[in-house]
């Protein structure tokens, strides 16, 4: 199936690692023009290195964090500067803190906050202008599970990144008309960095620790970053036109919610 992504500009934030480097590994394969983001320079440089070995895709590394807002719209300008407005933003970040309410502090709210929700917010007001006057876009956003079912030790990404999808739902109302569709994505237990957090502190092995983590997943295991990547290309591309305002998990039947 030809996903028509071929000379698509895709701008890909926390794209280093995970993910966030596995959507940008998809976007390449299947002939985009990679615009990658991270804080940290040298793990940026070996991913779009590697992104550019595997798919021989235009790949543009630049460093940033999107907590920041002169970040963002630098960011955004150095891509329109190479390659012209950008077609597809996949909107990610680090999630917040674990910790229960108890524990959490105004500080930790509010870095929760600039890092789930307002990043978002100044990603797609840099990029939403270009996608109207072209008549095409798509934004997704990458959330958790906890955008339909709250996690006990996640406070935080329980109370905001539900916001987040509240915001990309009304934005999907507002700008269909204008052919941007956005939609939010929500990983359950994929194998990543972040997944493995725990791992230390479990006393496990590495193999153990991912066996425990799989044991309530109806499918009997954790999912692979490639194929959380596969519906974000998916969503991203031309056969997915009519799918807009959507909150769609990947977590191997993990939520038990129907909706």
């Amino acid at each position: 199936m030809d996903l028509g992504l071929r000379g698509k500009v895709a701008l890909v934030t926390a794209a280093s690692k995970g993910m966030g480097k596995a959507s940008a590994l998809g976007f390449g394969a299947e002939g985009a023009r990679v615009a990658m983001c991270a804080r940290t320079e040298s793990e940026l440089k070996a991913a779009a290195d590697e992104v550019r070995a595997k798919t021989k895709a235009d790949v543009l590394a630049i460093p940033a964090d999107v907590t920041k807002k002169q970040d963002v719209d630098g960011l955004v300008q150095r891509v329109r500067a190479e390659w012209g407005d950008v077609d597809v933003l996949v909107a990610n970040a680090g999630g917040p803190a674990r910790g229960y309410f108890e524990e959490m502090v105004d500080e930790q709210w509010q870095q929760a906050f600039e890092l789930s929700l307002l990043s978002v917010v100044r990603l797609v007001r840099a990029v939403l202008p270009g996608m109207q006057a072209k008549k095409w876009g798509r934004v997704l956003t990458i959330q958790s599970v906890s955008v339909k079912q709250p996690l006990d030790d996640l406070l935080l990404s329980n109370a905001v990144r539900p916001g987040t999808h509240g915001m990309i739902k009304t934005l999907a109302l507002r700008y269909a008309k204008d052919n941007v569709t956005f939609n939010t994505v929500c990983p359950g237990r994929i194998l990543t960095d972040r997944l493995l957090g725990g791992l230390k502190a479990s006393g496990l092995s590495r193999e153990d620790y991912v066996a425990r983590l799989s044991v309530d997943i109806p499918m009997g295991r954790v999912g692979a970053a490639e194929e959380f990547a596969n519906v974000i290309v998916f969503l991203a591309s031309e056969r997915a036109s009519y799918v807009t305002g959507t909150a769609i998990q990947v977590d191997g039947g993990l939520v038990r919610g129907l909706f």
